[in-house]
């Protein structure tokens, strides 16, 4: 599953390596478009108190540097973008070869869907999930030391790393709680996968005329799995969303409590709050990855072990 690392040295590694450095720019930038905010939001309250205070040329310039970043934001991302999607494919393909030199000598359930399907699923998967986990280290690592830094404005006598301590916690206690609450959601998915492909096997044969008609009997029983085993994740997924959703809902409002008494006593800006807002939204949202992109971990885990399974046959 992983010969495509050794066997393409032109797409492997360095491929892997051009992707880090375009999510590495776009977080740059992120960094910068925080320390925007801090600017426009200053003028803005600035020009409230006091008309005039700021000219309009400087407001205007503010405005273009904002879409100037944004710009290039938007530009390195489509790049990393596109060029991801390339590199994953190349490592779907990688697998294919392996498998159609096995495929017909492996005597498995569902091969054709293992070889074609889930080797699709895979590179999707692979291609999200793993953008997604190294803007999160970028992110973490560029952000934490900002977070750090704002926490001077709010520390009072809980410390400056009151708003780190506050980010790491909640991710904590909310990736705790959905493993926990979420615990059986990637057999589920695994269940559902080997009930498809049994279904979907005598779909094959019947239209092929290589079996009866008379098995519609066992086309029906097979199906009435299929209904079960996806009847039962729906209510698995009812209460973890219901957890999920209501932990990331209450996440919105977690800065803002630990300002309110800064807010109150008049001590932070508006651009000071919106810094604050933004790159603790930042640090909070990254530490939560497990939380944000659980359901795709668990089709991921799912996918690995029927490829897994076929490559060990």
């Amino acid at each position: 599953m992983y010969k495509f690392f050794v066997d393409n040295k032109l797409w492997g590694v360095p491929g892997a390596l051009l992707i880090v450095l375009g999510i590495f720019c776009q977080v740059m930038i992120d960094v910068q478009i925080n320390e925007w905010y801090g600017l426009f939001y200053g003028q803005i309250e600035s020009s409230l108190k006091l008309p005039n205070s700021v000219s309009l040329s400087d407001f205007y310039q503010t405005l273009i540097r904002f879409c100037v970043l944004a710009g290039v934001w938007v530009l390195i991302s489509v790049f990393v973008k596109f060029f991801a999607s390339h590199w994953v494919f190349r490592w779907r393909t990688s697998m294919v070869k392996t498998y159609h030199k096995k495929f017909g000598k492996v005597k498995i359930e569902g091969a054709a869907q293992r070889v074609q399907e889930d080797t699709l699923k895979f590179a999707r998967l692979v291609e999200d999930l793993g953008q997604n986990l190294v803007e999160a280290v970028i992110t973490l690592v560029m952000f934490f030391p900002i977070l750090h830094s704002l926490g001077a404005n709010v520390a009072e006598k809980s410390g400056q790393n009151i708003l780190v301590y506050t980010a790491i916690v909640a991710a904590l206690v909310g990736t705790v709680v959905l493993a926990v609450v979420g615990k059986r959601l990637p057999g589920l998915e695994y269940d559902i996968q080997v009930e498809e492909a049994a279904y979907r096997k005598v779909l094959v044969l019947l239209e092929t005329g290589k079996i009866e008609d008379t098995n519609t009997k066992r086309l029906s029983h097979l199906y009435s799995n299929v209904r079960k085993i996806h009847y039962k994740s729906y209510f698995h997924y009812m209460y973890f969303n219901a957890t999920r959703w209501s932990y990331l809902q209450g996440m919105v409002i977690v800065p803002y409590v630990v300002m309110a008494p800064s807010i109150v006593a008049g001590l932070l800006t508006l651009g000071i709050v919106r810094q604050i807002g933004h790159a603790f939204t930042q640090v909070s949202r990254n530490l939560q990855y497990l939380v944000m992109s659980w359901p795709q971990i668990v089709e991921l885990i799912s996918v690995h072990k029927r490829l897994k399974e076929y490559d060990t046959h």
